[in-house]
């Protein structure tokens, strides 16, 4: 199976799926900074998937432009960004980070 990056953005005020949210996917490297990845816009379902087939160890950010979604709806929002950094060690396994937003809230987690 390969390792490459999906998520899965769920607007949880309204109940549906956020879609068009920019979402980018960065490495930290070892030694300071962070090379970019890839970038992906959410599907009509709110699904992206990012990155190359495997993922390198080490240590990503996915960061989701969840202020300008909001904003194209009119809608005021605390979080203009919301980023998540986690750990590639099993490079063997796919990696899903799904993300539950609201204007003021946001929840995330390991998903399969």
């Amino acid at each position: 199976m390969s390792s490459h990056l999906t998520t899965h953005v769920l607007d949880a005020s309204s109940g549906t799926p956020a879609q068009n949210v920019v979402v980018s996917l960065a490495r930290h490297l070892p030694g300071g900074g962070t090379a970019g990845v890839a970038q992906a816009f959410t599907d009509v379902d709110g699904r992206a998937a990012l990155g190359p087939e495997r993922l390198e160890p080490g240590m990503y950010a996915l960061t989701f432009g969840t202020g300008a979604w909001f904003a194209d709806r009119g809608i005021a929002s605390f979080y203009p960004l919301v980023t998540v950094t986690f750990t590639v060690e099993d490079t063997d396994r796919h990696y899903h980070v799904p993300l539950l937003l609201s204007p003021f809230a946001y929840s995330t987690y390991r998903g399969s």
